[in-house]
C-alpha cells in the first residue's frame, strides 16, 4: 500500500515537498520493481521464483534437519514445492504481533537468517526469498506441519486472505513446509516453465547437497535425484562425454576459518573449459573470490611442481592461467555465514576471505595429490605443456595473419557480397551454405542492409582445432573477415559490422551439420556476439503447398498435413494439391526466398542463447567425438523418434 503524508498546500507541478515522497509499505517495493528482487519479469524471473522457494528447503537440508525436497509442477501454472526439515514458527512474533509464519511470507528482510543459530550457513541469505515469491504470486497458499499440527494461510498478491489457521493434526512425526503457487499475469507477460530449466537446476542442487532426494514431478513425467558421492559425483557428470586423463578426481572438503570448502576437478583430453563455482549452494555465473582463489592456488601449485620435478627449465616461462586450464572440469563451492553476493540474483562473491580460504585449501591439497598420484600429475603437466606451445604456435600464426590485415576489416573476403549500409545496426549478414543458396539470396536480398557470404562445404571443426589451425582455413577466414571483430586476444565486440547475424542453412542433415560447426564456431570464439543478442538462425519453410492460385508455406509436418487439411475441406482433391518439399535454400527462386525467410516484415527468425550455444556444442563433442559409447547411447534412445531420414 502506498501511504499519502497530510496533504500540504497547493504548489506548482515542479515542487518537490514531503508530499511528493512516496513510501512503499509492506510488498508494495517488490511488485513494483519486481526486477530489483529477481532480476527480470521474462523467462528467467519466472524460474527464479522456484528456486527461491527451493533455496529455503535447501537452507533446512544443508542445516541437517531435511532430506528431502519435492517440486511439482501442477495444472494452470501452479507449482507445489514441499521439505520436510522443521516448518515455519507458527507462534506470534515479540516484534510484529502477529504469527511468525505471517511476517515471514509478508515482510521483505525477515527470516532466520540474519542472526541467532537457526541458520549457520544460507543460501537465502538476503530474506526475501519466499516474501518476494508472494508479493509477485496471483495466488499463494502456505502449509506447515509442526507439533503435530497442519497450519495453513492464503495470500492474494501478498495480501493474506485470513489468519494462520489450525487446519487439524498431521501424521505423526511429520514436520516441513509446503508452499503452492501461482505466478501473477499481471507481473510475468509469459508463464510458462520449462521443464528442462527446473531438471538442470535442481540437479545441480541434489549434486551439491549431497545425500538429499529432490523429486520433480510433472505429470505424467517423473524425475528424482539422490547423490551420495556430491562434488565427485557432479565433475564426472560434466565429464561424462569426454576422455579424462586423470586416474583419480582431484577432491577436498575442508573448513578454513569457519568457510567450509569444497572442491573437485579433472583434466581430459580437450580444448575447452568448464569451470562451475558456487557459494551456499547458490550458482555464480560470474565467479568471484572462490573462483580467483581457486585459479590462482592451481596455477602457482602445478607451475611450482612442473619446475621442481624438471617438466619446466629454468629459462622456460611459467605456464599461464588459460595453459592450466585448458581441459579442465571444475566445480568450487564455498559455504560461508555471511556470503557479500552482487544483487539479488547472487551472480558473484565479493568476501575476501573466501579467496583466502579456497587458495589455502587448494595449494596444500593439491600438492600432496601431485606427489601422492605422479601418474597424473605427469598428464596434466604434460597437457599444460601441450597447450603453451600449442599457444605460442596460434600467437605466431595469428600475428602473421594480422600483419596482412586480414582479421582487421582491411580486406573484406571476395565471395561476401555487403550491403551499402555503414551503420551496424541497420545492416545484416546472411551466412549460408553453397553457391547455389547465395545466388538465390543475393538476388533476392535488400541490397541497402543485407550481406550475403556463402560457406563452401562444411567450415572446420573448431571443437578439435585451435586458434592458428582455424586461421588457415579459408572458410573461417572469410567468416571473420566478414564479421568485423577480430578474434582471440584481439576480439573487440564494438568492431562488428553487423547487428544480425543470420545463420542460414538447409533443412536437411547437412545443413544441420553446418549449423552446428557454425554455433559451435560462435559460442567458444564470438560468445559476445551471442550474449548481445546479435546471432539469429533463419527459419525456412520446409514446404510450399498450392492449390490453384492460393500458395502457403509449412515450417515442419504438423502445419503442412493443418494447411492440407484446410485446403481440402468443402470438397476440394487432395490430388489437385501441388506439394513441393525443399531439400535446400537453392530450389527457391529470389521472390519466394524473399517472401519467406528475408523479408524483414514477414520472416521468423530465432534468437540464439549462449544456453542454445551450449547445448549444440554439448550435442556436437557427443556425435564427432573420440568416445564411441555416448554417440551409440544417443543413436539408440532417439532412433524411434527418425521420420525422414536423408540418406
Amino acid at each position: 500500500m502506498i501511504k499519502k503524508p497530510v496533504k500540504l498546500e497547493e504548489k506548482n507541478n515542479n515542487s518537490y515537498d514531503a508530499k511528493d515522497i512516496y513510501i512503499l509499505e509492506g510488498l508494495d517495493p517488490v511488485r513494483k520493481r519486481p526486477g530489483m528482487y529477481i532480476g527480470s519479469t521474462g523467462v528467467d524471473g519466472l524460474h527464479h521464483l522456484v528456486w527461491e522457494v527451493c533455496d529455503n528447503c535447501l537452507d533446512e537440508a544443508m542445516g541437517g534437519y531435511a532430506k528431502n525436497i519435492r517440486v511439482e509442477l501442477l495444472k494452470d501454472n501452479k507449482v507445489a514445492i514441499t521439505d520436510d526439515g522443521r516448518g515455519i514458527p507458527v507462534d506470534i512474533h515479540p516484534q510484529t504481533k502477529k504469527s511468525a509464519l505471517e511476517t515471514v511470507m509478508c515482510t521483505l528482510h525477515a527470516g532466520g537468517k540474519f542472526g541467532g543459530e537457526s541458520y549457520k550457513v544460507s543460501g537465502g541469505l538476503h530474506g526475501v526469498g519466499v516474501s518476494v515469491v508472494n508479493a509477485l504470486s496471483k495466488w499463494l497458499r502456505v502449509e506447515v506441519y509442526r507439533d503435530g499440527n497442519l497450519y495453513s494461510q492464503e495470500y492474494e498478491k501478498g495480501k493474506p486472505k485470513y489468519n494462520v489457521k489450525k487446519e487439524g493434526k498431521c501424521s505423526a512425526g511429520q514436520t516441513g513446509t509446503k508452499v503452492i503457487f501461482s505466478p501473477d499475469p499481471e507481473i510475468f507477460a509469459k508463464i510458462e516453465f520449462d521443464r528442462k530449466k527446473i531438471l538442470d537446476h535442481l540437479r545441480q542442487q541434489a549434486f551439491l547437497t549431497k545425500g538429499i532426494k529432490i523429486e520433480i514431478i510433472d505429470e505424467p513425467s517423473y524425475y528424482a535425484f539422490y547423490f551420495e558421492g556430491g562434488l565427485l559425483s557432479f565433475v564426472g557428470y560434466l565429464n561424462r562425454s569426454n576422455q579424462p586423463i586423470q586416474k583419480e578426481i582431484f577432491y577436498i572438503q575442508k573448513n578454513y576459518d569457519n568457510i567450509e570448502v569444497e572442491t573437485a576437478f579433472i583434466y581430459n583430453q580437450e580444448i575447452e573449459t568448464q569451470e562451475l563455482s558456487f557459494a551456499n549452494n547458490i550458482y555464480t555465473p560470474d565467479g568471484g573470490m572462490h573462483l580467483t582463489g581457486f585459479r590462482s592456488a592451481l596455477t602457482r601449485t602445478l607451475n611450482d611442481y612442473a619446475r621442481t620435478s624438471g617438466y619446466l627449465k629454468e629459462s622456460e616461462e611459467n605456464f599461464t592461467g588459460d595453459d592450466i586450464r585448458e581441459g579442465l572440469v571444475a566445480i568450487v563451492s564455498v559455504k560461508l555465514a555471511e556470503p557479500q553476493f552482487e544483487g539479488q540474483t547472487k551472480a558473484r562473491l565479493g568476501n575476501p576471505p573466501a579467496r583466502t580460504a579456497v587458495e589455502a585449501v587448494i595449494a596444500e591439497v593439491l600438492k600432496e595429490f601431485l606427489e601422492k598420484n605422479s601418474t597424473d600429475a605427469r598428464a596434466i603437466i604434460e597437457k599444460c605443456l601441450l597447450t603453451a606451445k600449442a599457444r605460442k604456435a596460434a600467437k605466431a600464426a595469428k600475428e602473421t595473419v594480422l600483419r596482412k590485415g586480414v582479421l582487421e576489416g582491411m580486406t573484406l573476403p571476395g565471395k561476401l557480397a555487403d550491403c551499402s549500409n555503414r551503420e551496424p545496426e541497420d545492416s545484416e549478414l546472411f551466412i549460408c551454405e553453397g553457391d547455389s543458396a547465395g545466388g538465390s539470396m543475393k538476388s533476392a536480398r535488400d541490397r541497402k542492409s543485407q550481406a550475403i557470404l556463402p560457406l563452401r562445404g562444411k567450415i572446420l571443426n573448431v571443437e578439435k582445432s585451435r586458434i592458428d589451425k582455424m586461421l588457415l582455413n579459408k572458410e573461417i577466414r572469410s567468416l571473420v573477415m566478414a564479421i568485423g571483430t577480430a578474434i582471440g586476444d584481439e576480439f573487440n565486440i564494438d568492431k562488428i559490422r553487423y547487428h544480425k547475424i543470420i545463420i542460414a542453412t538447409d533443412a536437411d542433415v547437412d545443413g544441420a551439420h553446418i549449423r552446428t560447426l557454425l554455433l559451435t564456431l560462435f559460442y567458444r570464439y564470438f560468445v559476445q556476439i551471442i550474449e548481445n543478442g546479435y546471432l539469429y538462425i533463419a527459419q525456412p519453410p520446409l514446404f510450399r503447398i498450392q492449390l490453384g492460385k492460393e500458395i502457403k508455406y509449412a515450417y515442419n509436418e504438423t502445419e503442412k498435413d493443418k494447411i492440407v487439411k484446410e485446403l481440402t475441406t468443402g470438397g476440394k482433391k487432395e490430388a489437385s494439391i501441388n506439394l513441393q518439399r525443399y531439400k535446400g535454400l537453392g530450389e527457391m527462386n529470389p521472390d519466394q526466398l524473399w517472401e519467406t525467410t528475408m523479408d524483414m516484415e514477414r520472416r521468423t527468425l530465432k534468437l540464439v542463447t549462449v544456453e542454445d550455444a551450449q547445448e549444440a556444442e554439448r550435442l556436437f563433442d557427443v556425435l564427432m567425438g573420440e568416445r564411441v559409447e555416448p554417440r551409440k547411447h544417443f543413436i539408440q534412445s532417439r532412433a524411434t523418434m527418425v521420420k525422414n531420414l536423408d540418406v
